[in-house]
């Protein structure tokens, strides 16, 4: 099976963010001085994650993250 590529990655995280049963909220950044109060979006962190960490499979994290982020009731 081939890697997820990152275009791909964006769509999913994109998706994970429109979904309101998601938390999906940003995060403090001292590095972030493109975004209003160093608050990088959610779906920018984890493209910079998978970018620096080429060994990690994309569809293995998003379906992780995707489990570590549902707002259960």
């Amino acid at each position: 099976m081939d890697f997820m590529s990152l275009d791909e990655a964006k769509v999913k995280l994109q998706s994970f963010e429109d979904d309101p049963k998601m938390k999906t909220e940003g995060r403090y950044s001292p590095s972030a001085n493109d975004w209003p109060n160093n608050i990088m979006p959610f779906s920018k962190i984890h493209i910079n994650y998978l970018s620096k960490n080429k060994s990690v499979d994309p569809r293995h994290y998003l379906s992780n993250l995707r489990l570590m982020i549902s707002i259960r009731k």
